[in-house]
């Protein structure tokens, strides 16, 4: 028979997180052995329940949730996105037909990534990153190229560097902040300058701000489009994480400041929207329930919440293993830990993150999964209830005590 290739345009599309060592892992779940995933931000995985305030509204729009919506989404749930903006101090002034409702935050930055690239265009994309920017990015013709963040100074972005790279064909930032992977929140100024950056060479700013109610130890997030009302800002969020619903795909996208010069562009996100219909229904229907009621998040990342001592716990025990440091994490839900080179002669961090699942049955992700251009680093989910934390980066330790390559 005709052999049936895989398509040319995945050749730059990498997705570690759930990669080929997920594929062995779920073998072994098969052959009765028990996997701690710290592969995945899945809080559901680790018995984290969806505030029920959510599973009722949804519950009870299923008998009239069976029809396509608007294309855009749920006009209830779209209001909803807009008041939750309109209690943010500084945040630009937008209406409902500026919102995107998605099946997850994922469909909304395909659907933009097709809408804006043509083939060539390049996109400034953080090192590490949240895999999907870069994938999106390549599948969309473009060419995503990785500005560094400065691990010594908290995973800031390298802001001389990141000017160094704009050229001609540059055509949109990304800023993923709180950070997936490393747990960074940028500073107000950080944000300002990237934002001024994309100003002065007239770029597109991409904010993914899913974590931006995942916030520890006093940490202050700044949403991009309060410090660039006079710029075109397209802001990414969603339910998956703050609210624990990640197998709701509810996601939207918000589109703010001046777009006399884009609207082509956002004709083209309108025209995307429109060919897969609607998104998921019964899910849009979450979104009132949400972000009108009382945020649960707030307490888990408290001192003493759940959220909060388990990601102290995995730090502490990741900084107490020889050879090992990581920066402490003000947001989001994952450790983005350093092994020293001097110490752990890693060359291949995927077959150190096989070499562990196989040992210890954990599984991590390999730093390069998150375009790191380096084998030294790992990330692994805080979500696991602080005992297994504690004990999942002991075996850690234990492991790369005698581990060679």
């Amino acid at each position: 028979m005709r052999a049936l290739d895989q398509s040319s345009k995945l050749k730059n599309v990498l997705y570690e997180i759930r990669g080929k060592a997920v594929t062995e892992a779920a073998r072994m779940e098969a052959e009765g052995k028990k996997v701690l995933w710290l592969n995945t931000g899945n809080p559901a995985e680790f018995d984290f329940e969806a505030p029920y305030q959510i599973v009722a509204d949804m519950i009870a729009s299923i008998p009239h949730a069976h029809g396509y919506s608007d294309s855009r989404g749920i006009l209830p749930a779209r209001r909803a996105v807009v008041t939750r903006y309109e209690t943010e101090p500084g945040f630009p002034r937008f209406d409902v037909d500026d919102v995107f409702l998605g099946n997850g935050v994922s469909e909304l930055i395909t659907m933009v990534m097709q809408a804006l690239l043509d083939e060539g265009d390049e996109v400034l994309v953080p090192s590490p990153d949240y895999p999907l920017w870069t994938a999106m990015t390549s599948l969309a013709g473009g060419t995503p190229v990785h500005y560094q963040c400065d691990e010594s100074a908290g995973w800031q972005p390298d802001l001389d560097l990141l000017e160094s790279l704009v050229t001609p064909r540059t055509k949109a930032l990304v800023i993923i902040n709180p950070n997936n992977p490393t747990g960074a929140v940028y500073s107000a100024d950080t944000v300002r300058s990237l934002a001024r950056l994309a100003a002065d060479h007239g770029l597109l700013l991409l904010s993914d701000e899913v974590y931006d109610r995942i916030l520890y130890d006093g940490a202050h997030h700044t949403p991009t489009a309060t410090v660039a009302p006079d710029q075109l800002v397209l802001t990414f969020n969603g339910l998956s994480k703050s609210y624990r619903v990640c197998g709701y795909r509810s996601g939207w996208l918000v589109v703010t400041g001046p777009r006399a010069h884009a609207q082509s562009f956002l004709e083209g996100i309108y025209l995307l929207a429109s060919t897969r219909l609607c998104p998921n229904v019964p899910a849009q229907h979450a979104v009132q329930a949400a972000l009108a009621g009382v945020q649960t998040i707030d307490a888990l990342v408290a001192p003493g919440g759940r959220l909060y001592e388990q990601m102290r716990v995995a730090w502490e025990g990741l900084n107490s293993i020889p050879g090992v440091s990581c920066q402490r994490a003000s947001g989001a839900l994952y450790l983005f830990p350093h092994l020293d080179p001097e110490v752990h002669q890693i060359h291949d961090d995927q077959k150190l993150v096989y070499d562990l699942l196989m040992s210890e049955h954990i599984l991590l992700v390999p730093g390069r999964g998150f375009n790191w251009p380096h084998p030294d680093h790992l990330r692994l989910v805080t979500l696991p209830e602080a005992r297994v934390m504690s004990e999942a980066v002991e075996r850690l330790g234990n492991f790369l005590a005698s581990y060679r390559q």
